[in-house]
């Protein structure tokens, strides 16, 4: 079974895709993103890697035959990637050069733009999660990319309160927010030519750091070669300064956020690239859980207070800085 199945309570589509819960455990001791697997080729940098068992794909099946005058289905189309950042099994996102993380960004923004070419793909998400405590099976650096056909919530949400605020005051909703950021100094982690890492003033996780543009632009495919390799940079300092933070490999999920893809809205005026870190962890030991208030209603709590943890976050970058140094 692998279908969509409409929310009515929150206008959205649920993925529905029980073919993933038929996922082999891997033998011990192997890994099909490394080299020698048969499933890879014995020499890469970065790779795309079509996803084995994936919840969305451009020949979709069927839906089942359960839905009726209320309940709706649509079938399952999009498009399902791993990004493996390189053949090593264990090595870190920060424990890569530079030059490789650019490449990286080159895979990214050639596959955002392969999967967007798609004219029924509405939205392309690249995230990565990392860790055991997000649910990560697989230790080998990788992240992935779906390319969906409806625009996901939160996507919708973020566009419209962009257009409500462009309407009204008829500025960049993103570009007022990082502009008093940078005001205020005092949640800036830390910033370069092209990007800035904050935590915002409303964070619903204790190092729930945002990376923005300081240009206004789209879609990552926008930046030029000097701004990929700054994002190339800025990306790979913000999880070394994570990872220093407690001294061990910090689990997060790390989500982009890009304009939609493929839609009539006119959204040049109303949407600007950023990257949403969500860390699980609220200490070097104790586990953010989203328990009822944030999973029932959305309703965040963080237990710390942004200012302070934003003095943790930059100790942590210097100690990265200084190490790489």
């Amino acid at each position: 079974m692998a279908e969509l199945r409409w929310h009515p309570l929150i206008n959205d589509w649920i993925m529905i895709a029980s073919n993933r819960q038929a996922r082999p455990t891997m033998p011990k001791d192997y890994c099909p993103f490394c080299p020698g697997s048969g499933k890879v080729p014995d020499e890469f940098e970065v790779l795309k890697y079509d996803n084995d068992f994936p919840a969305l794909s451009q020949n979709p099946p069927v839906p089942d035959p359960v839905d009726t005058e209320f309940f709706k289905t649509r079938p399952s189309y999009g498009k399902c990637e791993v990004i493996l950042y390189s053949p090593g099994h264990t090595v870190t996102l920060p424990e890569l050069s530079y030059e490789h993380v650019g490449k990286l960004v080159n895979l990214w923004c050639e596959r955002f733009s392969e999967i967007s070419s798609d004219k029924n793909i509405k939205y392309v998400f690249i995230f990565e999660n990392r860790g055991e405590p997000v649910g990560v099976t697989m230790p080998h650096p990788h992240g992935q990319i779906y390319g969906y056909s409806v625009v996901p919530k939160k996507i919708q949400l973020e566009m419209e309160s962009a257009k409500t605020y462009k309407e009204e005051k008829d500025k960049c909703l993103f570009c007022d927010m990082l502009e008093n950021e940078m005001k205020e100094d005092k949640r800036i982690i830390f910033k370069n030519e092209h990007f800035t890492v904050f935590l915002p003033f409303f964070s619903e996780y204790p190092y729930g750091v945002y990376i923005m543009s300081n240009k206004h632009k789209n879609y990552i495919t926008d930046f030029n070669e000097e701004e990929r390799a700054a994002l190339a940079v800025t990306l790979r300092d913000t999880v070394g300064m994570l990872d220093s933070l407690f001294d061990y490999p910090f689990p997060y999920m790390m989500c982009m956020h890009n304009a939609p893809v493929n839609v009539e809205e006119k959204i040049d005026d109303n949407f600007h690239f950023h990257i949403e870190f969500f860390p699980p962890m609220r200490s070097k030991d104790k586990q953010k859980f989203n328990a009822s208030s944030e999973t029932g209603v959305w309703a965040h709590c963080n237990p710390t207070c942004p200012e302070d943890t934003a003095e943790e976050l930059r100790a942590a970058y210097k100690k990265f800085t200084k190490k790489e140094n």
